[in-house]
């Protein structure tokens, strides 16, 4: 049943937009960007810019397949379609297991940042990013409405500020600033390394795959903010990336990675820029947390009434909200936030996403949904991207 036939939806093509710019960037180039930059070195920008062509190429294919059968559930639903149950299966699990990791990344930004910026011991990090899920678990009960008006407030206002600091970095224009290592040069072969090890930078779009009930008018909303969301997205990770590294220099970045944007904030306004950026990166963080929940939430209440998920994620409260598959979700992640680390975080959920962007494009060429071509090139990207990850892990590149 589309969006339109349900008094309940809520989500607009801004509203839509919103979602999924939050929960790209929430945990994106706050989380990420020291980590490609040890990787990648002065290309950094370029692993950026190879991956929002791929995640382009895969919202393409998520779009088309979406509005072709006309209803939720992303890759899961994709292959229900196709009559390939067991692997929806596995897919969908995996899927969940992948978010509830993104989540604890993105509490894990949060949590830094909020401590960094009041000055406050370590304990408080891991404190204020179980705070952040709990809180943002109670938003998404509280229903829809709720919960995009807070996307809408929290994403433009840390593209404000992101964008402010990367046009202040770029006006301070030095080259040897994105060096992290002179004694170790970096190729362009990098980037494909950088683009691998960083890609959850980009999954946050698909979650509008598993909002597609939510929406007005569902098949234009999805047509339109998906490629906007993961357009504007890319140019922020880019000019970011150059203007952060102008600021406060590769080996910074690298060396402070968990908070390396506050550090770049101070280093082009003083304290003013300093609490700016790690405003932005909490707002950016939460809202990443509130978008990723509240899609995954109701990817697992839609496999439970496939029966392909315990029954349990398809209870649902006076609003309509899976209020057991919000907990539960919520909670896992808890438990990661306090036993993860950042980058083994972020290399398991890039892994993850590339692996099922390549599934989708593939089967958006098997299905012709949408053109062909973009999709192959999609499902190249992709695996380009798993291929250079992996060999990165294994210590081979």
């Amino acid at each position: 049943m589309s969006g339109t036939d349900r008094g309940e939806a809520q989500l607009g093509p801004g509203g839509a937009w919103a979602m999924a710019v939050g929960g790209m960037i929430g945990g994106g180039i706050f989380s990420t960007l020291g980590v490609v930059i040890s990787v990648a070195g002065k290309w950094a920008w370029v692993s950026f810019l190879v991956g929002g062509l791929v995640a382009l190429a895969s919202g393409h294919s998520y779009s088309a397949l979406t509005r072709q059968i006309d209803r939720p559930g992303g890759s899961y639903a994709y292959l229900r379609e196709l009559g390939w149950n067991r692997l929806a299966r596995v897919v969908v699990w995996l899927l969940v297991v992948g978010y509830v990791f993104t989540v604890a990344v993105y509490a894990v930004t949060f949590g830094s940042y909020a401590a960094f910026a009041l000055g406050a011991p370590g304990w408080a990090k891991t404190l204020a990013a179980i705070a952040a899920i709990m809180v943002l678990a109670g938003i998404n009960l509280m229903g829809a409405a709720e919960a995009t008006l807070l996307e809408k407030v929290a994403v433009w206002g840390k593209l404000a500020i992101l964008l402010g600091l990367a046009g202040f970095g770029l006006a301070h224009w030095d080259t040897a600033q994105l060096v992290a290592d002179p004694g170790k040069p970096v190729g362009l072969a990098g980037a494909l390394v950088g683009m691998g090890v960083v890609f959850m930078a980009y999954e946050g779009f698909q979650l509008l795959s598993y909002d597609y009930d939510e929406m007005v008018h569902p098949s234009r909303t999805i047509a339109i903010a998906m490629p906007a969301a993961i357009l504007v997205t890319m140019a922020t990770y880019i000019l970011v990336a150059l203007g952060a590294a102008m600021l406060a220099g590769a080996p910074e970045i690298v060396r402070r990675e968990e908070v390396a944007l506050a550090i770049a904030g101070r280093e082009a306004l003083g304290q003013t820029g300093f609490l700016a950026v790690s405003l932005a990166a909490v707002f950016s963080a939460g809202s990443a947390i509130n978008a990723t929940v509240f899609a995954t939430a109701r990817l697992a209440l839609g496999a439970a009434r496939d029966g392909e998920m315990p029954a349990l994620f398809a209870r649902l409260d006076g609003s309509g909200v899976p209020w057991f598959g919000t907990l539960v979700i919520s909670g896992a992640a808890i438990v990661l936030t306090v036993v993860g680390g950042l980058e083994v975080l972020v290399e398991g959920g890039s892994f993850v996403f590339l692996s099922i962007f390549a599934l989708v494009n593939g089967i958006a060429w098997h299905r012709r949904a949408g053109r062909r071509w973009i999709a192959a090139v999609g499902l190249a990207g992709s695996l380009v991207g798993v291929v250079m990850l992996v060999l990165y892990l294994a210590g081979i590149v």
